[in-house]
């Protein structure tokens, strides 16, 4: 695979993935503890409310992506970007004490005013620009501490609503779908596990754009397809 683009040749190794429906990917939820999280962001007001409504299942309530969307809805004002950004943290997490503890290193490394202002930027890549360079302005001048590529493109995704600006919709990309891609011989063998560039990213997008529209499925159908297979056990 080339790093500006996929041919159609290197599509051909995921056309054997399968694919769950669309209301299998919007219902996949994970559970979450709320007391593990209040401690750790700047005030209660970061909390979006959505997220007390959710279902319990067992010991613990349940977040998924139709939720998140919900919040993601409300972005474009101060508040409603920070509680997006909580919600994808929360969903991408689940109730690890340490996982949880890490993603809140977010709100201690940063002063509050700048995190606004770098997710205010980089929100604002996205609507006007489009997920490329909404990445590139995470990855580089509107970048967060602690807040690295397998979840500010968490944010991203949910940002998007599914669709994007120019074309492509922003996806997901985590060490889990890269483990895939690479066991698939999506991606050629110097593809990192983490820490991925931006021209890295653009050629993930139009690689799993591309089977969508072979495959007559959203993106994110191809991105929740990957993330199962890179999480089975090899």
């Amino acid at each position: 695979m080339t790093e500006s683009g996929a041919g159609s040749g290197t599509r051909e190794p995921l056309e054997g993935l399968p694919v769950p429906e669309l209301d299998a990917v919007l219902g996949q939820a994970v559970p979450f503890d709320r007391d593990r999280w209040l401690p750790l962001l700047p005030d209660a007001s970061w909390w979006p409310g959505e997220l007390d409504g959710c279902p319990r299942v067992g010991r613990r309530p349940r977040v998924d992506r139709r939720t998140v969307f919900s919040v993601a809805a409300r972005a474009g004002t101060v508040e409603a970007d920070r509680h997006l950004l909580v919600a994808a943290l929360v969903w991408g997490t689940g109730t690890k004490a340490r996982g949880v503890r890490r993603r809140g290193r977010v709100f201690a490394g940063t002063p509050v005013a700048e995190i606004d202002a770098r997710l205010g930027a980089a929100l604002a890549a996205l609507r006007e620009r489009g997920p490329v360079e909404a990445y590139r302005a995470f990855n580089n001048e509107h970048g967060i501490a602690q807040l690295g590529p397998a979840f500010f493109t968490k944010v991203l995704y949910f940002a998007g609503g599914g669709a994007g600006a120019g074309p492509y919709a922003p996806l997901i990309l985590d060490g889990v779908v890269s483990r895939a891609l690479k066991r698939l011989g999506a991606v050629d063998g110097k593809w990192p596990e983490a820490g991925w560039r931006t021209d890295r990213y653009r050629q993930y997008l139009d690689l799993v754009h591309g089977l969508a529209r072979q495959r007559s499925v959203r993106p994110d159908q191809v991105e929740a397809a990957l993330f199962h297979h890179g999480g089975r056990a090899s």
